[in-house]
Parts: C-alpha cells; structure tokens; sequence
C-alpha cells in the first residue's frame, strides 16, 4: 500500500483502477474524467457485470476499485462482500459511485462514497489517495490487534 501511494505522489507512477458499472454511457463520463488525471498513469479496467468483474480480475491486478450503484442493490453487496472475502482483492480500497445521498449506503468492506454529480478529476484524485491510506490505516490497526490480542493470551 505504501508504494501506491508513492506512486500516487510521482509523476511516473502507474495505478491499476477497475470500474465496476452497467450504464456503459456513465463509464464513459467517468472514464474520461479518470483520462484527465494529469501527471497519472492509470490504467483501467472496465466491467459491466459480476460475471465479467470475476473475469477481469483472473488477468488484471487492480490497485482500485470504483463501482457504480446502478449495477443493483442485490449485485452490489454479492460483488463487495466477493471482494472483501477474497484473498487476492480483500486489501483493495473500493468506492461506490452514488447517485444521491438519500439512498442507503453499504455496510463493511467500502471505504469511501462519490457521489456522481460532484465526479471531477481532482475530487477522484483525491478519493483515490484517501481510500488508500485509509485502507493502509485499516490493515495496521488489524495487524496491532492480532498482535497485542497474541500476547495477551501468551500464544
């Protein structure tokens, strides 16, 4: 995680982002908002369904995930609790895409909310960076739990 966030902060630095939607004209505004990151490399992957996110991530290793709620409430939550359980994406930071703050937000595994109308390439810069030192954050404090938790039972 550390190095991606270095490479967020160089100029050389190339970022793996998998977007997750099936409103293929909403990708396009939000890819090309992606595309006019300036001094970033990102490279991304575009998925329209589960079937064809579990697809993507058999070739491509993302360092970011970006899923629009359109997709569904029921696809949602089966794609973010895949993510979370699964070893190889369970530390990748994902952020949902909302279309309005009224809607009900998911539970674990989501680190940050965008909503749709206020999507520039700044403010996804900027969700990008957060969502990883949260996450960064979030497995540290995990690894200190286990750790102290070990010593308090003496194994």
């Amino acid at each position: 995680m550390e190095t991606l966030l270095q490479k967020l902060g160089t100029e050389s630095g190339q970022v793996n982002l998998l977007l997750v939607g099936n409103n293929p004209i909403e990708l396009s505004a939000i890819l090309g908002k992606i595309q006019s990151i300036r001094g970033k490399k990102i490279t991304t992957e575009i998925a329209f369904d589960l079937k064809s996110l579990f697809e993507r991530l058999m070739n491509f290793k993302p360092d970011y995930i970006l899923i629009d709620d359109n997709i569904g409430k029921p696809e949602l939550t089966e794609a973010i609790a895949a993510l979370t359980h699964n070893r190889r994406t369970k530390e990748i930071p994902i952020t949902v895409l909302k279309n309005s703050n009224y809607q009900e937000s998911m539970g674990s595994g989501v680190l940050d909310y965008l909503l749709k109308q206020n999507i520039s390439a700044e403010s996804l810069l900027n969700t990008l960076k957060n969502s990883l030192k949260l996450r960064r954050t979030q497995l540290f404090l995990d690894k200190a739990y286990s750790l102290r938790k070990r010593q308090l039972t003496g194994a």
